[in-house]
């Protein structure tokens, strides 16, 4: 088969700059759209899937399976559980029994409004039933002194960027000042996009007299002896979940937020891609008596064609690598608050996978239709177009 050349279709590129910018535009704006919207849910999955360890266990209220915000547990079950399971992490003295209150109250806080944000009261044995959690600046906040541990993807949030340099910061919790004395990374997980505090002092802010759960670290202990405590202890009202399986629940909560947004992305792109057709429609009818020219000299529909996709692939792939090095250099781990705290937009190779294809895809489908249009047309009433 007879093909054009690939420079023909290059130099077609410029005859039109204006609307060789929308086309380019217009391929940028949809690629980033679904590489924010694909970087959005495998930010809110790596967050879950990076959260809980396989020897820990939640004792929560029964009835608050999805939200332990909304669990009250008796402030003793957590001498309780040390005294009767066997089988508990131990070092150093210390039991691997971590009492926790999650409370999602309003914070104000230097250069942001009011906003509702995950806190969680902590006692030491915290960090070593969380030992995925570092304190990488300053230290651990003391009982009695109203001092916070920042998640380093919250304090990049309030635009402290190192988050090292929250330190120091003053927020308002209900009408008392907390300082920020640390910074606390989790691996990616759920804990950077918290702020932690004594247990004894959120509670006293807080004016409440229950925790929201107790952690505990098996070591010899197993599940069944956990649920078995849970199930004959009826004063307590508890309810045993591996904190795996609770993060994994808590995923598929969100998971119609998630599908929400990908529905939004899709229904925006296909609007702007039948925008995109109109102008890209408008570019090739007006070069019908070329394409009819083209013809005459032997050259069949379907190599017209390719460079006619060509064409628009060249466009399209601008567009793209606009937007993949805009999506890299703006909104990967861009913080995004939510209900669950705070989580980063991962723009990850999978997520630039994803985009690349949109892009390949928008290329063709742009081209194609309006190409078939043009080219179904006789050779001679090609010729008299624009006559």
């Amino acid at each position: 088969m007879r093909i054009l050349p690939f420079e023909y279709a290059v130099r077609n590129l410029g005859r039109s700059p204006g609307r060789l910018v929308l086309t380019i535009g217009g391929s940028m704006l949809v690629v980033l759209l679904v590489l924010t919207a694909s970087g959005f849910i495998n930010g809110m999955q790596t967050a879950f899937a990076t959260s809980g360890r396989a020897a820990n266990v939640i004792l929560m209220g029964s009835g608050s399976e999805e939200s332990i915000e909304r669990s009250e547990v008796p402030m003793r079950t957590a001498g309780i559980v040390a005294a009767s399971v066997t089988g508990i992490a131990n070092r150093a003295g210390l039991d691997g029994v971590s009492p926790e209150a999650h409370v999602m109250i309003p914070v104000e806080g230097l250069g942001r409004q009011s906003a509702l944000t995950v806190i969680r009261g902590i006692e030491p044995a915290a960090f070593m039933v969380h030992d995925e959690v570092r304190v990488t600046a300053g230290r651990p906040p003391r009982s009695g002194g109203n001092e916070l541990l920042a998640g380093s993807l919250i304090a990049r949030g309030m635009g402290f960027d190192p988050p090292e340099s929250a330190i120091g910061t003053v927020l308002g919790i209900d009408d008392e000042d907390y300082e920020i004395v640390g910074i606390l990374e989790a691996g990616g997980g759920v804990a950077e996009g918290e702020l932690w505090t004594s247990l004894t002092d959120l509670m006293a802010t807080s004016q409440r007299d229950t925790i929201s759960c107790v952690v505990v670290s098996r070591d010899g202990a197993t599940f069944e002896d956990l649920e078995a405590f849970a199930t004959m202890r009826l004063d307590l009202e508890l309810i045993a979940m591996s904190e795996r399986d609770y993060y994994s629940k808590l995923a598929a909560f969100f998971r119609p937020i998630a599908v929400m947004v990908l529905v939004t992305a899709t229904l925006i792109a296909i609007g702007a891609v039948l925008g995109g057709l109109n102008t890209t429609y408008a570019a090739f009818a007006s070069r019908v008596r070329e394409i009819g020219t083209l013809q005459t000299l032997g050259y069949p529909r379907s190599a017209i064609a390719l460079s006619l996709v060509q064409e628009s692939l060249l466009a399209a792939a601008i567009g793209t690598l606009a937007a993949c090095g805009l999506a890299l250099w703006v909104f990967d781990e861009l913080v995004v608050q939510s209900s669950m705290g705070a989580f980063g937009l991962r723009i990850d190779a999978t997520v630039m996978a994803w985009g690349l294809f949109a892009g390949l895809v928008l290329g063709i489908i742009g081209s194609l239709l309006p190409a078939w249009r043009c080219l179904r047309l006789p050779i001679a009433e090609s010729l008299k177009a624009g006559e």
